[in-house]
């Protein structure tokens, strides 16, 4: 498979104090890291793509760990998502490249995160922003943790490029009332509840 070629990285770090109501003491913490790559397939259809995987992994494992960073560290983590902005002349399958590399890394650097990654995936043009969803590392259904955050670089992806998104948060939402399974209520089975 083709080499990962990377044109740029960039970071972006939220401090949410309020959301219209009162501030909080200690802010939410979320923080994105997006790689903008050289899409290897773009332009033409490629039937075999899953070799590329494997070659996203250190990259998945460089920016999980740019994050952990970013945010003090896997015990600092509540939540996660992940994301992937295809080119013009790409299609949406090679987006889906990024569920391995950029889930499994993020999971391998925590540890003991149970829930599947949340995902999302589209074809834009350059300049194109995507809402990554964010839900709870160890259960999908802790409400409280439902989020999103938005990403995007002004200069890609361009035509032939990959932008590949992953995303982590420190807690709740500000202001979560939405009510749900409860973070502290979590059995931690099967990544879900």
């Amino acid at each position: 498979m083709p080499d990962v070629k990377l044109r740029k990285l960039l970071t972006s770090v939220e401090e949410v104090y309020h959301e219209g109501g009162p501030r909080a003491d200690i802010p939410q913490r979320r923080a994105a890291v997006l790689a903008i790559i050289e899409n290897p397939f773009a332009g033409r259809y490629e039937p075999e793509i899953q070799g590329f995987m494997e070659d996203l992994k250190p990259l998945g494992l460089s920016m999980a760990q740019k994050l952990l960073d970013l945010l003090g560290g896997a015990d600092a983590i509540e939540g996660y998502g992940k994301g992937a902005m295809i080119g013009a002349a790409g299609e949406l399958e090679h987006g889906a490249l990024w569920h391995a590399p950029g889930g499994y890394a993020m999971r391998e650097l925590l540890g003991d995160a149970n829930a599947i990654v949340p995902s999302s995936k589209k074809v834009v043009g350059v300049g194109g922003r995507l809402d990554i969803p964010i839900t709870h590392i160890n259960a999908s259904y802790v409400r409280s943790h439902f989020d999103s955050m938005e990403v995007g670089a002004n200069d890609a992806p361009r035509a032939g490029e990959l932008a590949l998104a992953l995303v982590m948060s420190t807690g709740a939402r500000i202001h979560n009332r939405a009510g749900g399974l409860a973070a502290a209520d979590i059995t931690g089975k099967d990544g879900l509840r």
